[in-house]
């Protein structure tokens, strides 16, 4: 079981004034728990061929969503995403839907983890990387920006630190970092996100636009 992303779930909660345990969440990642996937199968070449219940239990992609339910007491609705490299844009979509047509608070949780070998070698995740984002359809007191999005052509948006620019490229969930980057600078951006492959040769690429505008006033909230 990957704690990162519970971890940065829980982080973005106290950061906020919603009830975890009335919040809608979304779960989402390229490929969920490498490390128990690679237990299991590995259970599988040995002569028993016996597999641990709780390893069983921990590779269902649903299971981090799971976890944060019992930790949480939510009862909310919860989903669990997978779109391989457009991972992370599918979770953001999803919980931008989600939050404008419940309407409610949505906590989108994403990550990604590197696979042991020899799954390494075939789908290569370099490291883990983990974020959490609460968004609501209405403006409250702790709110830093507004957000609103398109799906239209654009380039997606690079980062001028090469590190951070080759960790963007390299895991699927760190896409998200060009989003990052714009919140903590607090400033108006426009932020190109890569979503899906083209339709057909030659026709330009769908990718999620998000535009981002200082927050408008809220009413103190009331805890």
């Amino acid at each position: 079981m990957l704690p990162g992303p519970l971890a940065a779930a829980h982080q973005a909660i106290g950061d906020c004034s919603f009830d975890a345990a009335q919040i809608a969440s979304v779960f989402t990642s390229s490929g969920g728990d490498g490390l128990t996937c690679h237990l299991i199968c590995d259970a599988l070449t040995q002569a028993d061929r016996r597999i641990s219940p709780t390893h069983f239990h921990n590779s269902v992609h649903n299971a981090p969503s799971g976890y944060w339910g019992i930790a949480m007491r939510a009862t909310a609705a919860s989903t669990s995403l997978c779109g391989h490299d457009a991972s992370f844009a599918a979770g953001l979509l999803e919980s931008m839907m989600q939050a404008t047509t419940t309407p409610g608070p949505v906590i989108l949780v994403g990550y990604d983890a590197p696979y042991p070998e020899p799954l390494q070698s075939w789908r290569c995740i370099p490291d883990a990387f983990g974020l959490a984002l609460v968004l609501s359809p209405e403006p409250t007191s702790r709110a830093a920006l507004r957000l609103s999005m398109t799906i239209g052509t654009a380039e997606p948006t690079r980062l001028a630190d090469p590190a951070l620019e080759a960790l963007r490229l390299a895991v699927p969930t760190a896409r998200a970092l060009p989003l990052m980057q714009a919140i903590a600078r607090l400033q108006p951006a426009t932020v190109a996100i890569e979503y899906l492959e083209p339709a057909a040769a030659g026709l330009p690429a769908p990718w999620l636009i998000l535009a981002l505008e200082p927050a408008a006033a809220a009413a103190p909230e009331r805890r």
